[in-house]
């Protein structure tokens, strides 16, 4: 519709909606109802495509409800086109997904080298369409006269330039020079050419070599750089009324030279009536590649259905002698002379095509055409290169990891860590085997959450394990105290390893990709966990002792570790109390005053890290890339312009973070960024390389080995999902603790605490991003370390409360900082064992893991200690303290 209050509604709520939790139709329906004046929407929306279903008497609510089903129609065809297309595609293991959040379908390729191929197989709807055509020397008197309007308005607009510039002083007599070679400039003759033909000093006329105009549906031709110039003339509002009004004017898809930098303008013969094609891609009911019996190139073959081929018999009759073209998606492929009435459906789409590309497009035909244009908004390539570094890296801190936590077990536990390391071991194959099961894609955050895990494991082991070194003590025998150990630790267990699945229960549900792949190993490895540590450990046990075998739980270093500790740690509170304010004031000054160092998941933009042939510096690179990204040549938005430059592991390698083009949704738009980054880097390699290898790191190591665009309305959501995660779960373990508790005071003190955790851990990354050696930037996975810390922390929180619990149970009389103090101590051992194999695994990641993880896994270690201490010294004294305060009531 072209009614005023539905353009201006449409475009309102395109801006509104990057904003708002609300969806595109609900702010349009508010938009349009304030804009029209209650106009209602029955009368934009009782057209042809859907008066069955609107009538003009219809309410807007039922409007609405009609608008959803098809916008949830539509969404749904597209993601089974979308699928099909990848399908095709020939990738291993691809994962297709739809989203709940706004229309939006998340694609996953391992093992894709050619990004750009892939981008315009999602983004091409398919939209096929078969036009008449104009002829050449029909069009060239109409763009005569346009050229002589256009060189009218210039000459008008120059004019209006020449009187302000005399009104300027005299003060710049000093530029007279200057001034008079611009003069001299403007007197060439290529300079006086533009100047007399405008139009035609970007748009060359198709003529043959005497300068007669050649004949067929190509009306000119420019250069790749002169198109959108050309576009514009084009559209100016006096020279499109000089065109016949079925006239439409399309480029061809393809360059026409080996430069790949001329482009060829075809006159397209549209309907009046509703602007469509004759016949489109509807009646396509077969196409494959082949090659073509006259030339070498590959085409198209294609067959139509019944109504097709009546269709185009009649269209090649009605047009003998003259060319038929062929489009899809607005560009033309070929325009073939119809020699004769073609009957049977039957047709080739031919336009100088490899075989690859012709192999894309039959793909994109049987697959069907995408019911509304597909729109890439967040786009993320890992080159081979980093990816296999990254998974070296991985495998490495993963197999330390897994040897320290063993060695560890064993060390500490005797016999019975070996029983431990047995559960393990177990639990590894588990965990693969469930996600291998469930079709998982391992990305690099999720074998951090599997390393995670494996630190996380031990500690229901721990809890078991010490709760029968106590009852050892007291004297009780092996199998007793086996038996009465893991029936006093399940409540531990329990709780403790739920509300770490809650965090990641919220991680899974709020996060996209790598977060949910972090979610997920996590969720999964505490399951299987749960299960080795529990089940396993008893059957080897049990079996052991029906065989009169020796457990033992400790050695002679360990046996009475943290035993008879006495620490009275309600009543140092107050210490801990100033220490906790004073990081949270510290934090806060440096939240206010350094801020954050915010990634392109939260502000929008684009990412590249990319490496060089030798050392460079990241003034070096800054100062490259503002020679380009800043000069008079490069059009669009100054403010998006700026580039962020900082060194990314080794020295020859830069993380590069822009604005520039990032809310650009055209197909090109990645492209253009992309060659801009070249032209600007390409002079400090000491062996020069092609654009090619500079974009895709296939065959050579160097170039840009990671790439990453977020569009402004997924950085929106991330940022708005981020905090609506934490509250969640914050909210979340506040009512766990609350129901398995019973007080109030046990979950204000842990909520307050974890609150603490989240937040000084925050403020840490404030104080000292730019400061470490490596990236402190605040993204996704940064969220996923917060909530994991929240997750981890309360785990430890829940084990002493179990403990308090249990005291009080046993000893009602017991005054209550007394039952605190003790419960405390008796859990110390397990706290320190649990914090140090989870901190030593974290460690070996931190190392060993890679850059591209290190400051999400710095943040997990800062949650380790933040969160053990803030579980003795904040969350169990503000209980202690509430109690205390309701009791004296």
């Amino acid at each position: 519709s072209q009614d005023p209050a539905f353009r201006q509604a449409l475009d309102l709520t395109k801006q509104q909606v990057i904003n708002t939790n609300d969806d595109f139709i609900t702010v349009f329906a508010r938009n349009y109802n304030e804009i029209s004046n209650g106009s209602p929407l029955a009368y934009i929306f009782n057209n042809q495509t859907l008066r069955e279903k609107v009538s003009p008497n219809s309410s807007n609510e039922e409007v609405i409800r009609v608008l959803r089903e098809e916008t949830e129609s539509t969404i749904a065809s597209s993601y089974n086109v979308l699928r099909n297309r990848i399908d095709r595609f020939g990738v291993t293991q691809p994962n297709i997904q739809r989203l709940d959040n706004g229309g939006r379908i998340l694609v996953e390729l391992p093992g894709v080298k050619e990004p750009e191929r892939v981008r315009k197989l999602l983004q091409g709807t398919a939209s096929l369409e078969f036009w008449a055509t104009y002829d050449n020397s029909q069009i060239y008197p109409v763009l005569e006269n346009a050229n002589a309007i256009i060189a009218q308005l210039n000459q008008a607009s120059e004019q209006i330039a020449e009187v302000e510039a005399e009104e300027e002083t005299v003060a710049e007599e000093s530029s007279e020079l200057i001034d008079q070679i611009a003069d001299d400039a403007a007197n060439t003759d290529s300079e006086a050419f533009a100047k007399a033909y405008p139009l035609f000093s970007k748009l060359s006329p198709l003529t043959d070599q005497t300068g007669n105009l050649m004949a067929g549906p190509i009306v000119g031709y420019a250069m790749s750089y002169d198109t959108a110039a050309v576009n514009a003339y084009l559209a100016i509002p006096q020279v499109k009324a000089l065109f016949p009004r079925d006239l439409k004017l399309m480029w061809g898809v393809k360059a026409i030279d080996e430069a790949e930098t001329i482009f060829e303008l075809y006159a397209i013969k549209a309907n009046t009536r509703d602007g469509k094609a004759p016949l489109d891609g509807s009646v396509v009911v077969e196409a494959r590649e082949e090659y073509s019996q006259y030339s070498s190139n590959a085409e198209v073959s294609m067959v139509m259905n019944a109504t097709g081929s009546r269709t185009w018999a009649r269209l090649t009759a009605d047009n003998i002698g003259q060319c038929i073209a062929i489009a899809l998606d607005g560009y033309v492929y070929s325009a073939p002379r119809v020699n004769q009435e073609i009957t049977g459906g039957r047709s080739s789409i031919t336009g100088d095509f490899t075989i690859q590309e012709a192999t894309d497009l039959a793909n994109v035909l049987k697959s069907g055409k995408l019911p509304a244009p597909a729109r890439i908004i967040q786009d993320t390539v890992v080159g081979p290169s980093l990816g296999q570094e990254s998974i070296d890296a991985s495998m490495i801190s993963f197999l330390l990891a897994f040897v320290l936590v063993l060695l560890y077990m064993i060390f500490f536990y005797n016999t019975a860590g070996m029983v431990a390391s047995v559960a393990l071991i177990c639990n590894v194959f588990f965990l693969f085997g469930v996600l291998a099961s469930f079709g998982a894609v391992l990305t690099l955050p999720g074998i951090a959450g599997i390393v995670l895990t494996l630190g996380m494991a031990v500690d229901a082991n721990v809890i078991i394990y010490e709760r029968v070194k106590e009852e050892l003590r007291a004297g009780k025998g092996l199998s007793l105290a086996i038996s009465e150990g893991y029936k006093n630790a399940m409540s531990a267990i329990i709780d403790s390893n739920l509300t770490t699945i809650i965090t990641g229960v919220v991680l899974f549900f709020f996060g996209t990709g790598p977060v949910q792949g972090f979610a997920t190993t996590l969720i999964v490895g505490i399951l299987t966990s749960l299960f080795t540590a529990i089940f396993i450990t008893r059957v080897l046990f049990t079996t052991r002792l029906e065989k009169n075998k020796k457990i033992r739980f400790s050695n002679k270093a360990t046996e009475n570790f943290l035993a008879n500790t006495n620490i009275n740690f309600i009543n140092i509170r107050k210490v801990s109390y100033i220490i906790a304010s004073v990081l949270v004031l510290a934090s806060v000054a440096s939240l206010a005053t350094r801020g954050m160092d915010f990634g392109v998941d939260f502000t929008g933009g684009r990412t590249f890290t990319v490496r060089f042939d030798k050392e460079v510096t990241a003034d070096e690179v800054r100062s490259a890339l503002n020679d380009v990204f800043m000069s008079d040549e490069v059009e669009g938005d100054m403010s998006q312009r700026s580039v962020d430059v900082k060194q990314f592991g080794s020295a020859n390698q830069m993380k590069i973070v822009t604005q520039y083009k990032y809310d650009d949704q055209s197909d090109d738009a990645t492209a253009i960024v992309e060659e801009l980054l070249y032209t600007a880097l390409n002079p400090i390699y000491a062996e020069p390389i092609t654009l090619e290898e500079f974009t895709s790191t296939v065959t050579n190591p160097n170039g840009i080995v990671s790439a990453d665009m977020v569009g402004p309305s997924v950085a929106s959501d991330i940022t708005r999902n981020a905090f609506i995660a934490v509250f969640i779960a914050l909210i979340a373990i506040f009512c766990y603790i609350l129901l398995r508790f019973k007080k109030w005071q046990w979950s204000f003190g842990s909520t307050v605490a974890l609150a603490h955790d989240a937040f000084v851990t925050i403020g840490i990354f404030s104080l000292l991003h730019g400061v470490l050696p490596f990236n402190l930037t605040v993204d996704q996975a940064f969220i996923a370390a917060i909530l994991t810390i929240i997750g981890y922390s309360i785990n430890d929180k829940v084990v002493i409360f179990d403990r308090i619990r249990e005291y009080i149970t046993l000893y009602p009389k017991r005054d209550m900082k007394e039952t605190i103090n003790s419960a405390v101590n008796a859990t110390l051992a397990r706290t320190i064992n649990t914090s140090g194999t989870t901190f030593v695994t974290l460690l070996a990641i931190f190392i060993f893991g890679g850059e591209v993880i290190r400051g999400f896994v710095f943040a997990l270690m800062l949650g380790v200690i933040i969160g053990t201490l803030s579980s003795i010294f904040i969350a169990t004294p503000i209980a202690y303290d509430l109690i205390r305060k309701n009791q004296n009531k």
